[in-house]
C-alpha cells in the first residue's frame, strides 16, 4: 500500500499555487542487510548472509559495468545505465568536454512486471494519518 501526504504549492512564481498535491510518503528505508534478511525469510534455504553477499557483488558488478558503458537489465526491475548531461556546442570544433558536459546520472528504467503501466494495476494508494500542526487537512 502506497501511503501519500497533501501539500499545497505555495510557490510565489507558480501559476498553480494554492493547488493541492498528493506525494508519496516512504516510511522506512531497507539497504542491503535488511534486504537480505527481508529475503531470506522467504522461504528461501539461503541465509541472510549469503544474500547479502551475492547482493553486493552484484551490486559491484552493475557498477563496473555501467562504467564500461554497458546497460544491466534486471528483468522485472530496471534498466540500469550511465546518462551524460550536456550544454551544446555551436559547432563541432568548440564542443570541449571540460566544459560542455555539466555531468553524469545513474539512470534505472523500469521493466516488466515494474513497469508504470503494470503496476498501476495493482497499487493502493492509501492517505497516510500523521499530519503536522501547520499542515492539518481541513
Amino acid at each position: 500500500m502506497i501511503r501519500y501526504k497533501l501539500y499545497q504549492d505555495n510557490r510565489t512564481n507558480s501559476s498553480k499555487k494554492g493547488y493541492w498535491y498528493a506525494r508519496a510518503v516512504n516510511e522506512e528505508t531497507y539497504d542491503t542487510e535488511k534486504l537480505a534478511r527481508h529475503m531470506a525469510e522467504h522461504n528461501t534455504p539461503y541465509s541472510a548472509g549469503v544474500i547479502k553477499g551475492v547482493l553486493t557483488d552484484m551490486i559491484s558488478c552493475i557498477k563496473e559495468l555501467m562504467l564500461d558503458g554497458k546497460n544491466v537489465k534486471l528483468n522485472d526491475l530496471a534498466i540500469f545505465s550511465v546518462g551524460i548531461q550536456s550544454r551544446g556546442s555551436a559547432t563541432l570544433k568548440d564542443f570541449a568536454v571540460s566544459s560542455n558536459v555539466r555531468g553524469v546520472k545513474l539512470r534505472a528504467r523500469a521493466t516488466g512486471r515494474l513497469s508504470v503501466n503494470k503496476i498501476r494495476k495493482e497499487i493502493v494508494l492509501k492517505e497516510y494519518s500523521e499530519y503536522g500542526a501547520e499542515t492539518e487537512k481541513p
